[in-house]
C-alpha cells in the first residue's frame, strides 16, 4: 500500500598445488623448451560439457516452473507479492544503511572543520572520516539503488491493485458455494430426517457457516471500496480525493476483520490435529503477518515504519510461493 554494507571481497588464497616446489630453475634457454604452466585454477576455469549441460538443464527445469507459477491469476499475484515487499523491505535497509554512513561522515568533518575535537582524538577522527569518506559513494550509489527498488515495489503493488480489479467476479463463485452451504444448513436444521447421517456430518456447523458468510461479505465490500477509490484516482470514477482516501481507510478495516476473524477460526474452530500441517501453520504464519499491517493501513498515520511493512509483507509472499512453488514440481 503505499541496506546492506558492501561485502569487503577478500583475496583467493593460492591452492597448495599451485606453490612453488623445490624444483630448481631451468636456465632460460631450457625454461623456453618447457611448456608453459598451467595453474589448477585456470586448468578449472573452463567448465566442461557435463557440467555446462547440467547448469543448462537446471536453468530450463528453473524456467518451466516459474512459467507453471505464472500460468493462473493467482500464481501472477504470488510472484508480485514477493517481489513487492522484498524490494520494499530491501529499499529501506539500504536506504537506512547508506543514510547512516553519509551522516556519520558529513558529522565528522564538519567537527573537524568547526575545531570542536579533542586534540588526542583528533587523529582517529580524520582517520575515520577518510574512512567514511571512502565508502561515501558506495553509499550514495546505495542510496539511487534504494530509490529503484522503492519504484519496483509502487509499480508492483499498482500491478496488483489493476489484477484485483476482477476478484469480485472470483468471489460471485465464491458467494454461489458459502451461499449453498448455507441454504443446505438451514434445511437440515428445518428438517433433519431428510439427510443422511453421513450427509450430515459433511455439512458444516452452523458457526462455520455463520463465520464464512460473514468472511464472504466482509471481503465483497473491501473489494469494492478498493476498485472504486483506484478507478477514482485514476480518472475512471469521479470519487473526490476525501471520499478516495476514506475508502482506502475502510477497505484497510474491512481486511483488518477479516482477518482477525480469520485468526480466531483457525485457532478456535480447527481441529488440533491439523495445527501440525504445513497448509494450516502457513495459513495462520500468513495473518498473523497480515494483521499489524492492516491496522497500520487502517490508521490516518500509520503505525509502523516502511522496513517493517516490507518485513512483514515478505512473509505471506515467502509462504505463498512456497507453496505455489511445491506445487509445480
Amino acid at each position: 500500500m503505499s541496506d546492506s554494507a558492501p561485502l569487503v571481497a577478500s583475496e583467493p588464497v593460492a591452492p597448495v598445488a599451485d606453490l612453488p616446489s623445490g624444483e630448481p630453475i631451468p636456465p632460460p634457454s631450457a625454461a623456453a623448451a618447457l611448456e608453459p604452466i598451467t595453474s589448477v585454477n585456470e586448468k578449472n576455469s573452463q567448465p566442461s560439457p557435463a557440467a555446462l549441460a547440467k547448469a543448462l538443464y537446471a536453468s530450463d527445469a528453473f524456467l518451466a516452473r516459474l512459467n507453471k507459477c505464472l500460468s493462473t491469476p493467482t500464481g501472477i499475484d504470488t510472484v508480485l507479492l514477493l517481489l513487492c515487499y522484498t524490494s520494499k523491505f530491501s529499499a529501506s535497509i539500504l536506504g537506512v544503511l547508506s543514510r547512516s554512513i553519509l551522516q556519520r561522515s558529513l558529522r565528522e568533518w564538519l567537527a573537524l572543520i568547526a575545531g570542536s575535537v579533542p586534540q588526542g582524538a583528533k587523529a582517529a577522527v580524520v582517520v575515520d572520516s577518510k574512512t567514511a569518506a571512502a565508502v561515501a559513494p558506495a553509499a550514495a550509489k546505495a542510496l539511487i539503488h534504494a530509490k529503484r527498488l522503492n519504484a519496483l515495489s509502487t509499480l508492483l503493488s499498482e500491478a496488483r491493485t489493476m489484477t484485483r480489479l476482477w476478484a469480485l467476479v472470483g468471489m460471485y463463485f465464491w458467494g454461489k458455494g458459502v451461499f449453498a452451504k448455507a441454504v443446505a444448513v438451514w434445511r437440515a436444521k428445518r428438517n433433519p430426517s431428510s439427510l443422511s447421517a453421513s450427509e450430515k456430518e459433511q455439512l458444516p456447523s452452523t458457526t462455520e457457516t455463520a463465520i464464512s458468510l460473514l468472511q464472504f461479505s466482509l471481503c465483497v465490500v473491501l473489494q469494492v471500496l478498493e476498485n472504486g477509490a483506484y478507478l477514482s484516482s485514476k480518472g475512471v470514477l469521479g470519487w473526490q480525493p476525501a471520499r478516495i482516501g476514506k475508502a482506502y481507510l475502510w477497505s484497510a478495516r474491512f481486511w483488518a476483520a477479516y482477518v482477525g476473524i480469520e485468526i480466531g477460526r483457525l485457532l478456535a474452530l480447527e481441529p488440533k490435529e491439523r495445527w501440525k500441517e504445513d497448509s494450516w501453520r502457513g495459513n495462520l504464519a500468513k495473518n498473523l503477518a497480515w494483521a499489524p499491517l492492516t491496522v497500520h493501513w487502517s490508521s490516518e498515520k500509520g503505525l509502523v515504519s516502511e522496513m517493517v511493512v516490507g518485513l512483514l509483507g515478505s512473509i505471506p509472499g515467502l509462504v505463498q510461493m512456497r507453496e505455489l512453488w511445491a506445487s509445480t514440481a
